[in-house]
């Protein structure tokens, strides 16, 4: 591929990945949206998702974050994540058990400002959870 956009996707434990594709559509915390090759720079925070990475020839390949920064430059783009893996590593059991955790956190809350936080937990988890139920390995966004 003679022109692309370079993405790099970061964790603390390892690089991810680091190649060149046709675009990636990334989970930011106003949305998810898509960058290609020659896209304005900015930069923006992350929610917990899932990244879809399309290669040449049509393949599109999912990685899980957990939080972090998108950073989109002439370069490309960089996602630096709290917690990356590839789809195929994503634990279904240790999300069932954060979600179980979280609600029993808000069964627990006492005030208004610890229930909806909370609350807000445990929607996004639950988010989570359903986005993860529909991937399959298969192209969502």
């Amino acid at each position: 591929m003679a022109e692309g956009l370079k993405i790099e996707i970061v964790s603390p434990e390892r690089l991810v990945l680091s190649e060149v594709v046709i675009s990636v559509t990334v989970p930011g915390t106003e949305g998810y949206f898509t960058v290609m090759n020659d896209h304005a720079p900015f930069m923006t925070t992350l929610k917990p998702g899932f990244i879809t990475v399309n290669r040449e020839g049509g393949r599109d390949e999912i990685y899980f974050v957990r939080g972090g920064f998108a950073d989109v430059s002439p370069d490309g783009l960089t996602i630096l994540a709290e917690e990356a893996s590839p789809y195929a590593e994503f634990d279904h059991a240790e999300l069932a058990a954060e979600i179980k955790s979280a609600e029993e956190q808000l069964a627990q809350a006492q005030s208004f400002e610890d229930k909806s936080y909370a609350q807000d937990v445990v929607s996004g988890l639950l988010n989570l959870a359903i986005e993860a139920g529909q991937l399959n390995g298969a192209h969502v966004h």
